[in-house]
This record gives C-alpha cells, structure tokens and sequence, in this order.
C-alpha cells in the first residue's frame, strides 16, 4: 500500500507535458474563442477619442445573431450537398481500393498502396492549386475533351470534391487495408472450402468485419467535411462562382479578418463546432452497436 501511495504521482509526472500542450494549445483558445462570443464593442458618441470604444458583455446576442443568420445556412446547405458526394465516393473508393488490394489475385500491391496514398500526402493548398489551372478553360486539358466549364456555377461543387476526393481517399484506403490485414487469414480459408468465391469472400466475410472501421472513416470524413476552407478558398481566386461565405468556416474566416467582427466570427465558431459535435456523436449514437457492440 505505501509503496503504490508513494509512486502515485509519477503518472502526474509524465502526462504533464501532454496536459501542459493541451491547455496551452486548445482547451485556452476555446475557452477564450467562448469569452469572445459573449462580447461586443460598445461605441459612444461618433466612436472617436478615447474610451469611444468598449468591450462590454453581449450575453447570448451573438449567439442569436449566428443563428438567425441566413448566410450561416445557405453555406451548410451548400457543404450538406458537397459532403453527400465526396463522402459517397471517397469512401466507396477507398473501401474498393482496400479490397483489391488484399485479394489473393493482388498484384504489385506495394506500389499500388504507395500510388494510392500518394497523393493524401500532397498538401491541400498545392493539390488544389493543381487542380485549379486544370480546371481554368484557357489551360484545361480536360476542356479539350469535355465541352464544360469546370469552375462555372453548375461543376464548381464537383470539381472541388474531385479534389477532396482524389486528395482523402489514400488515407481512408490505408486505414480499411489495415482493418483488413488484421482479419485472420483462417476465415477466407474456412470460406473458400465451403465453396465461396473472392468476390462472396468479400462481401459475406470481409465487409461485415469491416463495419468498425468503416464507421470511424465515416466520422473522421463528416468532420472534415464540415470544416472544408482549403478548396474554396484557393479556387476562389480563379472563378467568380465561389462566395466569400461559400462553406461556413470561409464565413468566419471572413467576418474575423476581413470585416474585423472578432465577436461575431468566434459566436459563428461555437456554433460550427457545436453542430459537429451533434452530427458527429449523434451518428456514432446511432451505430455504436455495429461499430463497439454497445446496446
């Protein structure tokens, strides 16, 4: 007993770094981005001289403000319908992908996981730069074939999750192909004396097993979709068909830096963020059985 007493702390000791970081890095900036979103500015007389201008508490009116604002959902609706599409093809790929590659009849398997991969590890900005100049009419290749404006009102949403998707789906790829690679390799056998073929193996065996992994791509994508900047705002320079409140985050991004509405982009913030957590814990509530076999 003394001795387990005595040795209590150590783990204090060695997980202060990491609580140290944590506050320091994220558990600070959101408390602060939360004591923004309660303020405002305050301007007395014609808001010159000093002392025109005051914080003071705006209670929940940013809040309200946030919520009510039509911008704010026009650009979820617009994500809601761009996430639809990314999702649905990035993952269907990336499970695809991850099943071929650990059929029996594979072949060149490393260098198709690292060409696959590859292009995950291509930093948003310079993936989307890429894309961008093909897309451009004067300088697409593509415009040669394909008798359509790629950065006009009506392709501008395909062509930005065809970059997201040729950008996410080696990492989702990765994660099932690990999932998969942990299976025991017993059950294929058990399954291929009773007479099933690769593609039963695949779909009776493999994506049943899957499920959990399957799931956690799914979250791990909702979020990133929610939080899409990177591509709008880098295609934006290139097309007028792209708002400045395109994606809720490029809203923020606007209010805080090119209006300088510190208070009401960090009430949009709180607000963006609290709607990830509903999608993303509510959409693990409700498979939990599948994913943890929770009840």
């Amino acid at each position: 007993m003394g001795r387990s007493g005595k040795g209590g702390g150590w783990p204090y000791l060695f997980l202060a770094p990491a609580i140290v970081l944590f506050t320091l890095f994220l558990a600070v900036p959101i408390g602060y981005t939360v004591y923004l979103a309660t303020r405002r500015t305050k301007v007395s007389g014609l808001g010159l001289g000093k002392g025109a201008r005051r914080e003071v508490s705006a209670g929940l009116d940013n809040f309200a403000a946030a919520l009510a604002d039509a911008e704010l959902w026009q650009g979820w609706l617009r994500v809601l319908g761009y996430g639809v599409l990314v999702l649905a093809v990035m993952l269907g790929l990336a499970l695809l992908f991850a099943l071929l590659l650990d059929s029996a009849r594979a072949r060149l398997a490393r260098f198709s996981r690292i060409a696959i991969f590859l292009p995950y590890a291509v930093p948003g900005v310079a993936a989307t730069l890429l894309w961008g100049f093909l897309y451009l009419p004067s300088l697409s290749p593509i415009r040669a074939v394909l008798d359509v404006d790629l950065l006009g009102p009506t392709a501008v949403t395909y062509s930005m999750a065809n970059v997201a998707v040729w950008g996410g789906t080696g990492f989702n790829m990765l994660v099932l192909y690990t999932a998969l690679r942990a299976i025991s390799r017993d059950l294929y056998e058990a399954a291929r004396l009773d007479g099933a073929s690769e593609l039963q193996i695949a779909l009776r065996v493999k994506i049943p097993l899957l499920v959990p992994a399957i799931i956690l791509t799914t979250v791990f994508s909702v979020i990133a979709t929610i939080q899409v900047f990177t591509e709008p705002t880098t295609l934006r320079p290139l097309t007028n068909t792209i708002s400045s409140t395109w994606s809720p985050l490029m809203k923020v991004y606007r209010d805080a830096f090119v209006t300088g509405d510190l208070y009401s982009a960090a009430a949009t913030s709180v607000v963006i963020a609290a709607i990830s957590l509903v999608l993303s814990f509510g959409f693990l509530r409700v498979v939990r059985g599948r994913a943890f076999g929770e009840g």
